[in-house]
């Protein structure tokens, strides 16, 4: 039996699951459903002990990274201060991946205040015009465009907070966003930048190249490939570098971290998105399944941005959920800007699912021998 796809509802052309046959189809609402009861764990998952409701972004960390950056912009050595500061905090030292890269601290040390918070608001102007310009052509009215930029702006919501300037992941989650509206196949050179720049901020950003790597190999663009490899081996030179100027200033006796194998499952990650988006102003009972049905929406689109957003949450989901602590849930600002923007694809979605899966019409192919 093969479904005849409907027109489009909101879409320029049929999602990815209008032409399913209806066992697909039954099979791909049966994962939805589990999907949608899958993100209600977020309800039983904890948070950092230390704040029972935080806000996105520790504020403990950002008076570390505070002083960290006034302590640079008087004159000191970015790693000194920082080993004092961590010291001083009852932070680890040990492993050097405990130290931030110190991209952000020195361009903050360097700039006014007012300089910063400026732009950070030019980053979010840039990104959320990005994806308007890319998301352009994926509706075929006005209304679902609109609907579309009001779900991006709940997920960039958080990122105009310039108080959470001095978090790494505000603004690698941002490059990566911007990377990804940039990302063309013709033209692929401006998304290996920022998503360079995102990983020099915060190397956590990393899969992020791995990911887009793997899809241009993929797709036989070989000298894509090759610039987001030389974007991860310069990373890995950063981090080499990095871990001999720490290693220049930890004692034997500093501590070392517990470890990231949190074991949270996937409520964690459903959670750290709620709480990093406009989601966090409704209950969570509400916020988990949006989270759930922006992760379908991005599924439903048939559009390589679609597939590569999908894989990049999945992969985060996959960390957050095996190597997250109730402490690192701001890891989640790396791929929240544009989350939520599934949610406006996920209507074409549901509808070309329930009507393949009820479709009841036959195709019979009759061979006419002369």
């Amino acid at each position: 039996m093969i479904a005849r796809p409907l027109a489009p509802l909101w879409l320029a052309r049929p999602s990815r699951f209008a032409t399913l046959t209806p066992i697909q189809a039954r099979a791909a609402l049966f994962a939805l459903a589990v999907l949608l009861v899958a993100t209600l764990l977020a309800l039983g998952t904890p948070l950092a002990p230390r704040d029972p409701a935080p806000e996105p972004g520790d504020q403990t960390d950002i008076v570390l990274y505070q002083t960290v950056v006034g302590n640079v912009r008087h004159g000191g050595n970015y790693y000194r201060v920082t080993a004092e500061a961590l010291r001083g905090g009852d932070y680890p030292l040990r492993p050097f991946v405990v130290f931030r890269l110190p991209t952000l601290a020195v361009v903050e040390a360097a700039l006014p205040d007012a300089a910063m918070i400026a732009l950070l608001y030019a980053l979010v102007a840039a990104t959320a015009l990005a994806w308007w310009k890319r998301l352009n052509s994926a509706f075929v009215r006005a209304s679902p465009r609109i609907v579309a930029m009001l779900v991006l702006a709940a997920g960039l919501v958080t990122f105009i907070q310039a108080d959470l300037r001095y978090f790494h992941e505000v603004w690698a989650g941002l490059f990566i966003a911007l990377s990804l509206a940039l990302r063309r196949r013709e033209d692929w050179l401006p998304a290996v930048a920022f998503g360079l720049a995102a990983v020099l901020v915060r190397e956590t950003a990393a899969p992020y190249l791995v990911l887009m790597a793997f899809f241009a190999i993929l797709e036989g663009s070989r000298r894509e490939a090759a610039a987001w490899g030389l974007a991860l081996a310069v990373l890995a030179a950063a981090l080499g570098a990095h871990a001999h100027a720490v290693a220049q200033v930890v004692h034997p006796l500093d501590p070392a971290s517990p470890g990231w194998a949190g074991m949270l499952g996937f409520g964690f990650f459903v959670k750290t998105m709620a709480i990093s988006t406009a989601l966090a102003l409704v209950p969570l009972w509400l916020a988990a399944p949006l989270v759930g049905i922006a992760l379908f929406g991005w599924a439903a689109w048939a559009d390589d941005l679609g597939i590569r957003m999908l894989a990049l949450l999945s992969g985060y989901a996959a960390i957050l959920a095996v190597v997250g602590r109730t402490d690192t849930f701001y890891w989640g600002l790396l791929v929240a800007p544009a989350m939520l923007v599934g949610i406006a694809f996920a209507v074409d979605g549901v509808r070309d699912l329930i009507h393949a899966a009820l479709d009841q019409r036959r195709i019979t192919v009759r061979r006419v021998v002369r």
